[in-house]
């Protein structure tokens, strides 16, 4: 993943309570690739992130109206 997706990766995780903490991979190059860190080991967790986060935003919404006859 790449800086440009960092937000909306971020916003994704917040939107669906997926935990994590996004850092560049090299500190030094904040342009470039970045990742998802498990915050309780360190854990580079950013495949499971990015696979929860696509799974969670192509469910349908189940709310809707209902109409008697």
């Amino acid at each position: 993943m790449d800086a440009s997706e960092v937000s909306s990766l971020h916003d994704s995780m917040r939107k669906y309570g997926i935990p994590g903490t996004l850092e560049p991979v090299d500190p030094a190059r904040r342009a470039g690739a970045w990742r998802v860190v498990d915050p309780d080991d360190g854990r580079d967790i950013t495949e499971d992130v990015i696979a929860r986060v696509t799974a969670l935003d192509r469910q349908r919404p189940y709310r809707g109206f209902v109409i008697p006859q």
